[in-house]
């Protein structure tokens, strides 16, 4: 097992390359300076700035020096933001983009294991139907759309929770469910779909057949072989909880990495924006390792190669 972290390890980095390679070249290739404005600057200025942020010249000289200042662990200062550099963005907003992240993956897997087991066990009954067609369209609308439904209800109409803002624990519950819903609902299909499978097994009706009783059968047996595709999915899920929160961050104004990125894409800022994609496809890696090696952990029948 060390060797294949170690050679998965590896391997991410040619991929972080090529990742953070499109991301600088795309956006610099974009129309529009980041240091352009409402207010017209003087030539002069946007050449001395150009220069202080190493964006003068060709596009290969540029990307070149922005590598360099990468391959040190230097993300440069970002062109919108003055006097801050990336390291100190993603240092001061990860944190929050991370609590509501963990926040809304615990959610999911909570509610979309529990939904999921409790539709097989009453499969072709109302509440699976029900709770299938709310999975359903917690799947098919989009955060942005249920979002502002939720704020409308739960804030605005019945004030339980509070519209925005970041600090107080009531603060981080709404944009924590609307984070979750997609992936709740994707969890509970899958758990609900794999579990009647697994009921059909034959080993399920040896276990049934020596007299176990249906909750020994269900979460001894059943479950454990059950739960192998939420595992698989367990890993794009969280790298997705963390970049889908961009969405909810800007929504309900949390102070997360979520503004910041938007705000440099619009702003053409590369240095922000690259670092940011950096980050999330490292998160995306290291998920999706961690899924592979507690999918061999729970079924020993996968071999790791």
């Amino acid at each position: 097992m060390t060797a294949l972290i170690l050679r998965r390890l590896v391997l991410s980095i040619p991929v972080l390359f090529i990742v953070i390679t499109l991301t600088f070249l795309l956006v610099r290739s974009a129309p529009g300076s980041p240091f352009a404005s409402e207010k017209k600057i003087p030539k002069e200025i946007r050449e001395q700035l150009e220069k202080e942020y190493d964006l003068n010249g060709p596009l290969w000289h540029q990307y070149a020096q922005y590598m360099w200042k990468v391959g040190h662990g230097d993300l440069s200062i970002s062109t919108q933001y003055r006097n801050r550099t990336v390291n100190e963005i993603i240092a001061q907003t990860l944190p929050v983009s991370v609590t509501l992240g963990s926040m809304a993956y615990f959610l999911a897997l909570l509610f979309g294991i529990t939904c999921g087991g409790w539709a097989a066990i009453r499969h072709n009954e109302w509440g699976d139907r029900s709770l299938m067609l709310i999975a359903l369209l917690g799947i098919s609308i989009p955060t942005f759309v249920s979002a502002p439904v939720m704020v409308m209800i739960f804030a605005i109409k019945l004030h339980l929770l509070p519209v925005a803002g970041w600090g107080s624990p009531d603060q981080i519950i709404l944009p924590a469910i609307c984070l979750s819903i997609p992936f709740a609902a994707t969890i509970a299909r899958l758990t609900r779909g794999s579990l009647l499978e697994v009921l059909k097994l034959d080993f399920i009706r040896t276990a049934r057949a020596k007299g176990l009783s249906e909750d020994a059968v269900l979460f001894r047996h059943a479950l454990k072989v059950a739960i192998l595709p939420v595992i698989g999915y367990c890993g794009p899920a969280a790298a997705g909880i963390l970049t889908g929160s961009i969405v909810i961050e800007t929504l309900f104004g949390i102070p997360g990495i979520g503004p910041f990125f938007v705000n440099s894409a619009l702003d053409l800022d590369p240095f922000v924006t690259s670092g940011v994609v950096l980050v999330f496809s490292s998160f995306l890696i290291l998920f999706n390792l961690l899924a592979d090696i507690l999918y061999f952990v729970v079924d020993r029948r996968v071999k790791l190669e």
